[in-house]
């Protein structure tokens, strides 16, 4: 044991003592490593950070919850057939209420549906607000919270009262100060709402619902306004209970619908079922292929910095030949010598890495200063850079190393 720390600590000088004596030359040939693992780094951290921040807002938009709309949430592309779904008949709320009333294996079903406003308070005015129109059942599929005030009540849900919750943004908007809007009444196109409540700051969200930017009210007082059959945003949400599995909820609910449209079993459905756990995992999909990019990127700098720390390590064995020669002479083994030069070889593309690893670190803190979602070096990927700096440094230095260890030591000290 003693042996070994003891060849750890002199390979470690060793690689200091290279880059302190030739510091040109030593960071001229790691750089190709420091890029490398900036590059890898880099792409990792900032693809985590995002896909956590992505599957974070899927989660948000419920868990075990299929939405019934007319779009197919899977297909995408140039051949996306969207003249075919438009051309579906529209999601209605009569068909949410069915499926309530029917389903043995849905905990909650609610429905949705979205238009843009004119928004004004005293002489403030906004234009294109994002307006929804829910049921009851929204409320506990979202889990929205309620900083300020209370959420729309049962009875008003019932008699469409004129009554809604503000997003955190638009409060501001509105008001200056977003907590200064719970009780206060705004126009919408004209008529007049009563805000009772503000929901809770969310953040920037690019998948889903705007929540911090919208003004959210009941689906009755929603119809006073618009038509629903025009709106072109209506959906329904339905979140199985806990113990069913998704297939058993997306078949029942494709029953049903099947036989609210009176489908015979020859014909196609009219509607998707969306599952938003597959589109996790096709997010997730995504995600893995940009990260690949960036392997192929780092790929082509760390050959180029092995090649640098190879060089330096064959320079070293020929600048250290009388060395070696008088350590042999005294008994030292080959193992011994090989051992030392590999763990000098991985030393040095170990502090490649560590610059690698410091500039990621500044680039952390630069684009959480200026993306809506903090960019972080998750602990997998900081070992992920070191053990590759470790095997790096052992195969670039695997052969500089044999050749050091074969050497007769007679003619190594007389070696000059």
């Amino acid at each position: 044991m003693f042996k070994l720390l003891s060849i750890l600590w002199n390979s470690f000088k060793m690689a200091l003592q290279e880059l302190r004596v030739n510091k040109l030359r030593t960071f001229l040939s790691l750089f190709g490593i420091t890029i490398g693992i900036f590059c890898i780094i880099g792409v990792l951290a900032t693809v985590d950070s995002l896909e956590a921040n992505v599957q974070s807002q899927i989660k948000a938009l419920g868990t075990n919850t299929i939405w019934v709309d007319k779009f197919d949430y899977s297909e995408s592309g140039g051949n996306y057939p969207w003249w075919k779904y438009y051309k579906r008949p529209s999601i209605k709320y009569a068909h949410m209420v069915f499926l309530k009333d029917n389903m043995k294996q849905a905990e909650h079903v609610a429905f949705f549906l979205a238009n843009s406003v004119k928004a004004a308070y005293k002489d403030n005015e906004l234009q294109n607000v994002p307006f929804y129109g829910a049921s009851e059942d929204f409320y506990k599929i979202q889990d929205l919270k309620i900083s300020e005030g209370r959420y729309i009540t049962d009875a008003e849900f019932v008699y469409g009262s004129p009554v809604c919750v503000l997003g955190y943004t638009q409060a501001e908007n509105l008001f200056g100060v977003a907590e200064n809007c719970v009780g206060k009444e705004i126009s919408i196109n004209g008529k007049k709402m009563n805000v009772v409540g503000l929901i809770e700051k969310r953040g920037n969200e690019q998948i889903g619902f705007q929540f911090d930017n919208c003004i959210l009210a009941s689906y009755k007082y929603f119809v006073s306004l618009f038509d629903p059959e025009r709106s072109g945003n209506n959906i329904i949400i339905v979140e199985g209970k806990d113990n069913i599995p998704k297939q058993a909820v997306i078949d029942e609910i494709r029953g049903y619908f099947r036989q609210i449209r009176k489908l015979s079993p020859k014909q196609d459905d009219d509607f998707a079922l969306n599952d938003i756990q597959l589109f996790g995992e096709s997010v997730s999909s995504l995600f893995a292929n940009i990260s690949l990019g960036g392997w192929f990127i780092a790929g082509l700098s760390l050959v180029v910095g092995a090649f640098g720390v190879a060089n330096i390590m064959f320079v070293t064995v020929r600048e250290r030949t009388s060395q070696i020669g008088l350590k042999k002479a005294i008994g030292a083994k080959k193992s011994t010598i090989l051992t030392e030069f590999l763990l000098e070889s991985a030393f040095l593309c170990i502090l490649g890495g560590l610059m690698g690893l410091f500039f990621v670190w500044i680039l952390t803190m630069v684009l959480s200063s200026t993306l809506p979602f903090p960019i972080f070096i998750a602990p997998r990927i900081i070992v992920l850079a070191l053990s590759i700096c470790i095997v790096l440094g052992v195969l670039s230095g695997i052969i500089p190393a044999s050749i050091a260890a074969r050497m007769d030591p007679v003619v190594a000290i007389r070696t000059k």
